[in-house]
C-alpha cells in the first residue's frame, strides 16, 4: 500500500505571499497619490506625535509651539460649536511648524485644508483659529448634511468664512447696531455681481483668478442669514436638505 502524501501547501502559500504584496502595493500607492489621507490614519508615520486626543503636531515642537496648537484648536473647536449650536463633528487635525512637515503630509500653498471630512491640516500659517475654524466649519456641515443632501460651493465657503469671523473677507460685526435697529447689518466687504461657483473645480479656478470670490461668497451667505434668522436658519435649511429638498429651491440666487 502506497503511503498517502499531503497535499503541498505551497501554492497557497504563494497566493498569500502574493496577496500580501499586493496588499502593501496599494497601501504604499495610497501614501504616495493620498499623503493626507494616509497621514490622517497615521500620523505617526509622518512624524506626527500627538499633542491632545485627536490633535497631532509636528514632533519636535517646543512647549510655547504646543500651547499654541492647544490654544488654537481649543477657539476654533468654540467658534463652530458656537455657530452651529454644538458639534457633531470631530476632526483629527495635523499641524505643521515647518513647511517641509506640511509638504510632506501632501499640503499645498494654502494655510489649510479639510480633508474628506475627516481631518483638517493646518501649515505653520495656518495655526490661527480663523484658519482653523473655516476648515473645521467644512467638516461639521457635511458630517450635519445626510447622503444626498448638497450645497454648492459658493455656499459651503461662504458659510465657513462667517463661521470663523474672518477680517480679510467680512467687516466686523458692528457692537450695537444690529440690536438697536433690529435691521440685518450689512458686514460685505464686496458685493455679490454674477454667479458664483458651484462646483469644487469652478471654485477652485475663479478663487485663483479673483481674489474677491470668499469675499463675494461670504457676502451672499452672510445676508441669506441675516435676512433669515441667523444661526436658525441654517438649522432648518441642514433639516430640509435632508429630507430632500433641493438647495435651490430653498437658497434663491445671490445674483441677478
Amino acid at each position: 500500500m502506497q503511503p498517502v502524501r499531503k497535499k503541498s501547501r505551497k501554492p497557497w502559500a504563494r497566493v498569500l505571499a502574493v496577496m500580501t504584496a499586493l496588499l502593501v502595493a496599494a497601501v504604499a500607492g495610497v501614501a504616495l497619490a493620498y499623503p493626507s489621507v494616509a497621514a490622517t490614519a497615521c500620523p505617526g508615520c509622518y512624524g506626527l506625535t500627538e499633542v491632545e486626543d485627536g490633535v497631532y503636531g509636528e514632533a519636535g515642537m517646543s512647549g510655547r509651539q504646543r500651547a499654541q496648537v492647544r490654544q488654537t484648536v481649543a477657539e476654533a473647536r468654540r467658534k463652530v460649536a458656537g455657530f452651529y449650536g454644538g458639534r457633531v463633528s470631530s476632526p483629527t487635525l495635523l499641524v505643521c511648524v515647518t513647511a517641509a512637515c506640511y509638504d510632506r503630509i501632501g499640503g499645498g500653498k494654502e494655510r489649510g485644508v479639510a480633508v474628506l471630512n475627516r481631518s483638517v491640516m493646518l501649515s505653520p500659517r495656518g495655526i490661527d483659529p480663523v484658519i482653523a475654524s473655516h476648515e473645521m466649519s467644512h467638516v461639521e456641515l457635511h458630517s450635519r448634511l445626510e447622503s444626498g443632501a448638497e450645497v454648492p460651493q459658493w455656499f459651503d465657503e461662504g458659510l465657513a468664512v462667517v463661521v470663523s469671523d474672518d477680517a480679510r473677507y467680512l467687516a466686523p460685526k458692528p457692537a450695537t447696531a444690529g440690536r438697536l435697529t433690529g435691521k440685518p447689518t450689512d458686514r460685505c466687504l464686496t458685493a455679490t455681481t454674477g454667479s458664483l461657483p458651484a462646483t469644487l473645480d469652478q471654485w477652485l479656478t475663479a478663487a485663483t483668478e479673483d481674489v474677491a470670490t470668499y469675499a463675494k461668497s461670504a457676502c451672499a451667505v452672510s445676508r441669506w442669514l441675516d435676512t433669515n434668522g441667523g444661526e436658525k436658519a441654517l438649522a432648518s435649511l441642514i433639516s430640509r436638505l435632508n429630507a430632500g429638498e433641493p438647495f435651490a429651491c430653498l437658497v434663491p440666487p445671490p445674483w441677478p
